[in-house]
């Protein structure tokens, strides 16, 4: 058996919010170490609900989340805390401190690997700088460390997301809706960068994306998601329309893809 980590399994697992809406329901599903998944389905199809479960933002009601086998723990404390330092995460909205350089953005990443301390006066370690730097050079903004995030693009900002996500050196990283408040070039260059480090570095992805044809181009497995319950299991190659119609109960609309030649 591979010693890889990055597993994820989800076994009858249930979320169901204090309103009664169900956020997950009965959910049974298995991502192996290094896969590139893409999660797809309409608002309110449970998305977020699923990607935020791996890290414990979102409790599960019922059944249990298992991470290389240790369950998600239900409950804040320290083991939370150290499976959420192996589990990166980079959100639409980038969460960046703008008035902080790119650098001081990134290693906001490595606060689970040194003393309190040391993040509070800024005396990061130089292996800790030396991460984040090979992060920023990994996703092509080397030359932006000391600039401030509030003077970067939207592309920019979101590659120090995920560059700090990566100077974690996580075994699983998840990508909440990266590309939703991007222009159609940065959107592709996004996950273009986002393919690439799963592949280099053998992360395991997954990603929530709106647009179908994304979906299509870049995911490798695709997970379709219907008021919470899971309605679609397969390759992004061998996905059909009548898929995506089934996982969004309608036909799909200019509004469901990127590109709308695609439509």
């Amino acid at each position: 058996m591979s010693d890889k980590k990055g597993s994820i399994r989800f076994s009858d697992a249930n979320i169901v919010y204090p309103n009664g809406a169900v956020g997950m329901k009965d959910l049974n599903l298995e991502i192996r170490p290094g896969e590139f998944v893409v999660v797809v389905g309409s608002s309110g199809a449970g998305k977020s609900t699923l990607l935020r479960a791996v890290n414990g933002l979102n409790r599960l009601t019922s059944g249990t989340v298992e991470v290389d086998g240790v369950p998600v723990p239900q409950k804040d404390g320290r083991e939370l805390r150290e499976l959420r330092a192996g589990v990166g995460m980079i959100f639409q909205d980038f969460r960046l401190v703008k008035r902080l350089s790119v650098m001081s953005n990134v290693l906001i990443g490595r606060l689970a690997h040194v003393p309190g301390w040391r993040a509070m006066l800024n005396l990061w370690p130089a292996h800790d700088r030396d991460v984040a730097h090979k992060a920023l050079e990994r996703v092509g903004i080397g030359e932006k460390t000391w600039v401030k995030a509030s003077q970067l693009s939207g592309g920019q900002q979101q590659r120090v997301g995920i560059a700090r996500a990566l100077a974690q050196e996580p075994a699983i990283i998840l990508a909440d809706e990266p590309v939703a408040s991007l222009d159609p070039v940065t959107t592709h260059q996004i996950m273009r960068d986002l393919v690439r480090i799963n592949r280099d570095l053998g992360i395991t992805t997954l990603v929530n994306l709106h647009f179908l044809d994304l979906a299509r181009q870049y995911g490798q497995r695709i997970i379709g998601l219907r008021f919470g319950e899971l309605v679609y299991d397969g390759s992004a190659e061998t996905v059909t329309d009548e898929d995506f119609r089934n996982i969004y109960g309608r036909d799909f609309t200019e509004d469901d893809v990127l590109d709308e030649d695609a439509v």
